[in-house]
């Protein structure tokens, strides 16, 4: 396994192999797609959304999120964003900014690994 593929697993990406297999073992594909998820308009979407109470937007980018994240393997992430889209199915907001900000200090220590 690589020194990336490595940290993400030491920092809770629970299934890599499974990750990978997804992405025909091509580390540097994923690694490609790995920066570009990282970068996604999506994640400050849904904080506008959310802080807007636009509920139905926020549950679009949401629930794009859940499924990059889980194409990406990036289970911390994954795990705090459906807590963000099943309320939001339900037509509820309640704290969610607070999930939403756990969610991205998660994605910053993935961004800090990948951009190293």
């Amino acid at each position: 396994m690589s020194i990336l593929l490595d940290q993400l697993q030491e920092n809770g990406c629970t299934d890599m192999a499974r990750t990978m297999a997804r992405f025909i073992n091509d580390e540097e594909f994923y690694k490609e797609c790995l920066v570009t998820s990282l970068q996604d308009k999506a994640f400050g979407e849904l904080k506008t959304a959310l802080e807007e109470d636009r509920r139905k937007e926020a549950f679009e980018y949401a629930h794009t999120l859940k499924g990059l994240m889980a194409n990406m393997g990036l289970t911390p992430v994954y795990d705090l964003v459906v807590q963000i889209v099943e309320p939001l199915r339900a037509g509820e907001n309640d704290n969610l900014i607070t999930i939403y900000e756990q969610m991205m200090q998660e994605v910053e220590k993935f961004r800090k690994i990948v951009f190293a």
